[in-house]
């Protein structure tokens, strides 16, 4: 399942986050979480601060029990970067979801 976010600005730093709530069995919670990105041939690397793959750079990454949270920066106007979120739960489960983001100038 892929997800997509709100357009960014290349000179923007904002937070995106993925809601694992409805996602998530009774007691449940993020225990950890680790993103990835595709780089420009399309392959799949580790995404950790203060990585800039392809003009993206990790700035930070929070989670809650629930949430998982990336700071992002830079990006290359009229690029889609595609991002993964794997989470393991406090049963051991791990997951994983892919978000594309769009660096659009306003």
């Amino acid at each position: 399942m892929s997800f997509k976010w709100p357009n960014k600005g290349s000179e923007e730093v904002l937070d995106y986050s993925l809601d694992w709530s409805r996602f998530l069995r009774t007691s449940e919670t993020i225990s950890s979480v680790a993103w990835s990105i595709n780089d420009e041939d399309g392959v799949k690397q580790s995404f950790t601060t203060p990585n800039t793959i392809n003009n993206l750079t990790h700035g930070g990454d929070t989670n809650s029990n629930t949430v998982a949270t990336i700071t992002l920066s830079g990006g290359t106007n009229n690029t889609t970067y595609k991002l993964y979120c794997a989470v393991t739960l406090s049963s051991g489960y791990v997951a994983e979801r892919s978000v594309t983001l769009r660096i659009k100038e306003r």
